[in-house]
């Protein structure tokens, strides 16, 4: 049965792709209109997570094999990056992060639960000329506890902040760096959160708006135990920017392969992405 529903969700997600493939292939002969920024632009820029361009991204993810009892955990990431100009040198660039998830039982007694996991915000500083061919922002971590998960399987019940940073460098057909964010709870009555996030990327951009790409998260929990702290995750995918009508969109799949995970971690990852984009 577990590998029945395995296997229903890679078909779901295949079917989606070739969906995305037909949007995108439908595009093709589609002649850019002089001024517009060219689909590779478009996906640099999409990949720089301090870009001065508004964007809606729907990030969907399965995990694989999850908790004692092996399930399926899925998870809907709505992620809206909204620039802000401050002056002529700076920007801030708001990132919050809304997770609708299915959760698995865990153990005997519980069913499969949906709802709001706790929502999250990363607010970035970022200059708008390069530092030493570096773009970079700095700033706060944030994460709200929502409470709408039975059993704590949500998300922890603590309010919780820290720093986050992220450094990265375009050159040529590349795009890569990393993101970086600390988590310290500061209130709440459930264990202290202590969690440390590192997603470094990598992107390598070809003709037409495709790309490769790789940008695993890699997270300390330093409140575990010490044979609990790591999930470290391989893996990557493709994407494309095309159009759909006037809209430009960004889509990818990647897959990941956790060779550390706590026990009740998954083993895979599945992700899949729609992003629209708005350039200026």
């Amino acid at each position: 049965m577990r590998r029945q529903k395995t296997m229903r969700m890679l078909w779901v997600a295949i079917l989606m792709s070739f969906t995305s493939m037909i949007a995108m292939a439908a595009d093709e002969g589609q002649s850019k209109p002089k001024g517009e920024p060219s689909a590779t632009d478009l996906a640099k820029k999409a990949q720089n997570p301090v870009a001065d361009m508004i964007s809606l991204p729907f990030q969907w993810n399965s995990y694989f094999e999850t908790g004692p009892k092996g399930k399926t955990q899925n998870a809907i990431l709505i992620q809206p990056v909204i620039p802000i100009t401050l002056n002529e040198d700076w920007n801030f660039i708001t990132r919050p992060i809304i997770p609708l998830v299915e959760m698995p039982p865990l153990i005997d007694g519980q069913n499969r639960n949906h709802g709001l996991g706790n929502v999250q915000f990363q607010g970035f500083f970022s200059p708008k000329e390069p530092v030493n061919d570096w773009i970079i922002g700095f700033g706060a971590y944030l994460e709200f506890p929502t409470k709408s998960g039975p059993d704590g399987r949500f998300g922890s019940d603590n309010w919780s902040a820290g720093p986050a940073f992220v450094a990265l460098q375009m050159k040529g057909q590349w795009v890569y760096g990393a993101l970086i964010s600390q988590l310290w709870s500061y209130s709440g009555n459930d264990p202290e959160v202590n969690l440390t996030s590192i997603q470094p990327f990598l992107n390598y951009n070809m003709a037409d708006g495709w790309y490769l790409s790789a940008s695993p998260v890699i997270t300390a929990n330093w409140s575990a135990d010490s044979s609990e702290t790591w999930t470290i995750p391989i893996g990557g995918g493709i994407g494309k920017v095309f159009k759909v009508g006037k809209q430009p969109v960004n889509a990818a799949i990647k897959a990941y392969h956790n060779v550390e995970s706590p026990r009740a971690g998954a083993d895979w990852q599945l992700q899949f992405q729609i992003q629209f984009l708005f350039p200026k």
